[in-house]
């Protein structure tokens, strides 16, 4: 008598709309089944909803893409921020052990300092300088703190051929102004989020279960750069007939005020994740080509 076949894993992912989400339901979308719920599908500030829903898709993998990312906005909206950031990824956790679900949940190199000189390890203090750094802790934490099976990916300076981004605002400024004046002194890892997602297909196995010691690991690109040299790669990477900026100025962080505080180095280790994974995470140069191959396939 032969057994039956398994139970294709149910995938449950927020954020759809997001870059990240957007990214990994087509990751997984031949993982088994997919459910990628967008803000109207699922609010994430809204706890009763995140329990309706895992109770009617019943996910044995619950992919956490949805955040509240907008980092200036937070200061004014610290509580919205928190609901979504930092209460949300506790009751998803609460749910995924209700459900015997693995939780893979995103979070930032926002949560540290800045003061580093060196790339930032999973064990450096933590010790976040804005209100989105701050919850976005807190989630981590939370989801630390309850989750029976999870994974947390710290990430950094998120990017994408779509949504908005750095990247993206580049490009657009680009065609309206010849000059743009661009911050030379924050240094970070400018993280296409197709790595993202490919990355975190590998750590799942078919079954829907998490392949590699559940924890927090960092992965970002690997090298670093600061924001003004990220604007020149993008420049010399993508190509656009329309572009008519000629100069790309390099400024400091106090000639460019921002309600939110940036950390001045934020650059991420992967030094856990590619032992975990015997992989080795592209730098950022690298994953800068496979964003400018896709965005010169098309009109920008």
């Amino acid at each position: 008598m032969s057994l039956p076949a398994p139970r294709a894993p149910r995938i449950l992912i927020t954020g759809r709309n997001g870059q990240l989400g957007w990214a990994l339901e087509r990751a997984f979308a031949t993982a088994g089944e997919v459910f990628a719920l967008d803000h109207d599908a699922l609010d994430l500030a809204d706890p009763d909803a995140i329990r309706r829903c895992c109770n009617e898709i019943k996910p044995t993998l619950i992919l956490n893409a949805g955040a509240y990312t907008a980092v200036d906005r937070a200061e004014q909206e610290p509580e919205l921020a928190m609901q979504i950031n930092g209460a949300a990824p506790r009751v998803l956790s609460e749910e995924a052990n209700r459900l015997g679900a693995a939780l893979v949940h995103y979070s930032t190199d926002y949560v540290f300092s800045g003061d580093a000189t060196t790339p930032y390890v999973e064990k450096d203090a933590t010790a976040p300088q804005n209100i989105y750094g701050k919850t976005k802790l807190a989630g981590e934490q939370a989801v630390s703190e309850v989750a029976d099976r999870f994974l947390v990916f710290r990430t950094s300076w998120v990017y994408a051929a779509r949504r908005q981004n750095f990247l993206l605002t580049m490009l657009r400024l680009a065609r309206e102004r010849e000059e743009l004046r661009v911050v030379a002194d924050q240094t970070g890892s400018p993280t296409w989020v197709q790595t993202l997602a490919d990355i975190t297909r590998a750590a799942v196995d078919d079954n829907g279960s998490l392949k590699i010691v559940y924890g927090i690991y960092h992965l970002s690109a690997g090298g670093s750069t600061s924001w003004h040299g990220f604007a020149e790669a993008i420049f010399a990477a993508i190509a656009d007939p329309d572009r008519i900026v000629k100069r790309v100025t390099p400024i400091a962080t106090v000639d460019f005020p921002t309600p939110a505080k940036r950390p001045a180095f934020s650059v991420l280790s992967n030094q856990k994740i590619e032992l975990a994974m015997n992989l080795r995470v592209p730098d950022w140069q690298q994953q800068l080509a496979g964003c400018a191959a896709e965005l010169n396939s098309v009109k920008l």
